[in-house]
C-alpha cells in the first residue's frame, strides 16, 4: 500500500460522503482531520453496502446477497489486520487499524440492508426498531470509538440516537418507499388508526393519517430525548458538537414534517440552509467553543 493510494482512498470516501450525506458531511467538518477521515471511511462502507441493495437494478437477489457476503468477508479480513485487496477499502482498513471499531456492528449493518432485498412490510414497531438498529443504531457503535466517546453508557444511548434518526428517515420517506414497494410503518399501528397499506397507496393526507403521523413524530422525539445523554460522552474537540449537530438537524426534519402538515407523499421534508446555520449557532453557544477553533470552510 502506497501513501498515494491511501490518500486517494480517503479522498474518494470523502467525496462519497459529500455527495450522499450533505448534513452528515457538514457536521463532520468540526472534528479534527484524523477523526474526520475515519468518519468518511466508515460512511463509505455503509453507503456502499446500502447501494448494493438500493441500486441493484435488475440484478437477481441471489447475486446481491453474494456481493454482501463478499463484503462481509472483506470487512472481517480488514478488521483482523489484513491489507485491502481493492483500493477502495484502503481507507477503511487504515481506519480499523487506528481505531477500536467493533466488528459486530459492521456485520449487522449488512444484515440490515439485506432486509430491503425482499418485500418490506413491518408488522410491529418491534420489527421496525430492530431494523432501525441494524441500519442506523450500529452506525453509532462504529463512530463512537472513532470520535472518542466514553465507554460507560455509550452503547445504549448511542444506539437510541441512531434509531431516532432512522425513524425520522422512515417518516420523511413514506412516499418514496411506497414507490419501491416498501412499507416500514408498523401495520398494527396503522390499523389502530384505521389505516392500512391500501390507504397509504392512495397518497391522501387524511385526518386519520395526520393523527397517525403525529403519534410517530412524538415517539421519534422521545428517542431523540433518550439519546441526549450520548452527546456529553464525546470529547470537546468538535466531536461533541458534531454529534449535537446531527441530532438537532435530524430532529429538525420532524419539525419540517409538521410544518408541511404531514404531507410526506408530495413533499420531502428537509432542513433548510438557514435553519442549519441556526442549529449550528445554538450548538456553538451551548458548547462554548471559540470561533477561532472552527475550521475555515464554507458550509455545504
Amino acid at each position: 500500500m502506497t501513501s498515494t493510494a491511501l490518500e486517494r482512498s480517503y479522498a474518494e470516501a470523502e467525496q462519497v460522503t459529500a455527495s450522499w450525506a450533505r448534513s452528515f458531511y457538514f457536521a463532520s467538518r468540526f472534528v479534527p482531520l484524523a477523526k474526520r477521515r475515519a468518519i468518511f471511511a466508515l460512511y463509505d462502507y455503509c453507503r456502499y453496502a446500502d447501494n448494493l441493495v438500493d441500486l441493484r437494478g435488475d440484478r437477481p437477489v441471489s447475486e446481491v446477497r453474494h456481493q454482501l457476503a463478499l463484503l462481509g468477508a472483506t470487512v472481517r479480513a480488514l478488521h483482523a489486520g489484513a491489507e485491502a485487496e481493492h483500493p477502495r477499502w484502503l481507507a477503511l482498513g487504515d481506519t480499523l487499524r487506528r481505531h477500536a471499531v467493533p466488528l459486530q456492528p459492521l456485520l449487522e449493518l449488512l444484515e440490515g440492508v439485506a432486509t430491503d432485498l425482499g418485500p418490506v412490510e413491518m408488522r410491529t414497531f418491534a420489527e421496525l426498531e430492530r431494523y432501525s438498529y441494524q441500519v442506523a443504531g450500529v452506525v453509532g457503535l462504529m463512530l463512537g470509538p472513532v470520535l472518542g466517546a466514553e465507554r460507560r453508557g455509550f452503547d445504549a444511548h448511542g444506539v437510541r440516537l441512531g434509531i431516532a434518526m432512522q425513524l425520522t428517515n422512515v417518516l420523511r420517506d413514506v412516499g418514496e418507499d411506497l414507490g419501491e414497494g416498501r412499507v416500514y410503518l408498523p401495520a398494527d399501528e396503522l390499523a389502530a388508526f384505521g389505516l392500512d397499506r391500501a390507504a397509504l397507496e392512495r397518497r391522501v393526507v387524511t385526518p386519520a393519517f395526520r393523527r397517525f403521523m403525529a403519534f410517530q413524530v412524538h415517539r421519534a422525539r422521545q428517542h431523540f430525548a433518550a439519546g441526549d445523554a450520548v452527546v456529553d460522552l464525546f470529547p470537546p474537540d468538535g466531536s461533541r458538537m458534531t454529534v449535537r449537530l446531527m441530532q438537532r438537524t435530524y430532529a429538525g426534519i420532524l419539525d419540517a414534517i409538521e410544518r408541511q402538515d404531514y404531507d410526506v407523499f408530495r413533499l420531502r421534508a428537509h432542513v433548510s440552509a438557514p435553519r442549519k446555520l441556526a442549529i449550528l449557532g445554538r450548538a456553538i453557544w451551548q458548547d462554548r467553543l471559540p470561533w477561532a477553533a472552527l475550521p475555515r470552510e464554507q458550509s455545504a
